[in-house]
């Protein structure tokens, strides 16, 4: 009896620890439950947060995506984007109103080819097919794989720089009249009484033929005076065709067959057809040419090749007296002149030339060994057809 008692006794006992064990567990459960519950709240609170901090962001890209388009739409220049091939890939409407429809997805490369026509004035510049002048600029975006391109309308501004250049021209046209007319008077007067001369019946047959050498000498200075100002009045406005490079070099050693000293011609371009204006450049080269041979040069040489990036180079060298670098600095001014008779257009036309066919032209000089000038033409890419790039670039010297 006693032990059954005690058995029972010890198995309340076990009993009483396991529901205390039990009620142990359940109150940290429950504590666990509770701090579980807290967190998850957390967490909840924490993720709406970020949420709303994620919406707030998004609207805020939506907002400056939007503003972008709108400004983009509102440029007043056409914005295309390339990627890595050259493929456009986005545009805006002024790029649709310059080059048309469809853009997405052609190259670049063949869009300029068929739209955008070189100007020969300023090579940056292209000619859209409905005579609207645009500026191009080339950016990389932030990869270095894509490139956005900017075409912007300079039309209004060209319009604007042309009538501010014809006024000039026509006030540098009043003073140059102005100044050639006693250059004109002269020696129309001299061929004048040279040819009053000629019909006396007595005349020999030599004084005959001086007289007329002279008349002929005063009418070619008279064509000269008349061919400067128009090409001078012109200022690049010229026409632009196909010629043959060997048949200019030809009227130019046709034109020095009376010239006392000597002249010769080093042609090192492979190629025979240009694209310009060959009376103007005909004109120009003779300028130089004459300059030396009216500064005392007992030998003149003229040099063509091919410049830096395909571009021709007309270079006159002379062995003369030079000029003083004062000088140098003054000489394509128009009315500059260090002549007693020069009118002062000579090499300002020459420089009108040059620039009319994308180029420039330079003078090296030193004074007692002779004068250089050198007339570049614009590469082959707007201008020469068919050079040969890989010419030497070599000075000319005598």
């Amino acid at each position: 009896m006693n032990t059954l008692n005690l058995q029972q006794i010890q198995k309340t006992e076990r009993l009483t620890d396991a529901f205390r064990i039990f009620n142990e567990l359940s109150e940290n459960l429950a504590h666990s439950y509770q701090g579980l519950e807290e967190q998850i709240a957390r967490l909840n609170q924490e993720l709406a947060a970020a949420r709303n901090e994620r919406l707030t962001t998004l609207l805020e890209k939506e907002k400056l995506a939007s503003r972008l388009q709108q400004i983009l739409a509102a440029l007043p220049a056409a914005v295309i984007v390339l990627n890595a091939q050259g493929l456009i890939v986005d545009c805006n409407n002024h790029a649709i109103d310059f080059l048309g429809e469809p853009l997405i997805g052609q190259f670049w490369a063949n869009l300029v080819a068929c739209s955008l026509q070189p100007v020969f004035e300023s090579p940056r510049e292209r000619q859209l097919r409905d005579g609207r002048k645009v500026n191009i600029t080339h950016s990389s975006l932030g990869n270095d794989a894509e490139q956005i391109i900017l075409l912007s309308d300079v039309s209004e501004l060209r319009a604007l720089q042309e009538t501010l250049v014809q006024q000039k021209q026509l006030s540098a046209m009043g003073e140059m009249v102005a100044g050639l007319a006693h250059q004109v008077r002269t020696p129309l007067a001299t061929a004048i009484l040279y040819a009053s001369q000629m019909s006396k019946p007595a005349l020999a047959d030599e004084k005959r033929q001086q007289f007329s050498e002279k008349i002929l000498e005063r009418l070619h200075y008279l064509e000269r005076q008349v061919n400067d100002m128009l090409i001078f009045a012109k200022q690049g406005r010229m026409a632009m065709q196909s010629f043959s490079l060997k048949h200019l070099l030809a009227h130019l050693a046709e034109a020095m067959e009376g010239y006392a000293g000597e002249f010769s011609i080093d042609n090192r371009v492979a190629a025979d057809q240009l694209l310009g204006n060959e009376d103007a450049l005909r004109g120009a080269i003779l300028n130089l040419i004459n300059n030396a041979a009216e500064a005392g040069a007992g030998r003149i040489g003229l040099q063509v090749q091919a410049g830096e990036t395909g571009s021709i180079e007309f270079a006159v060298a002379d062995n003369g007296p030079g000029i003083a670098q004062d000088q140098q600095d003054k000489l394509f001014e128009p009315f500059y002149t260090t002549k007693s008779n020069g009118t002062g257009l000579g090499l300002a036309v020459v420089d009108s030339v040059a620039r009319a066919h994308g180029g420039h032209v330079v003078c090296r000089s030193t004074p007692g060994k002779g004068s250089c000038f050198t007339l570049t033409l614009a590469g082959p890419c707007e201008y020469a057809l068919g050079l040969s790039a890989g010419m030497p670039n070599n000075g000319v010297s005598l």
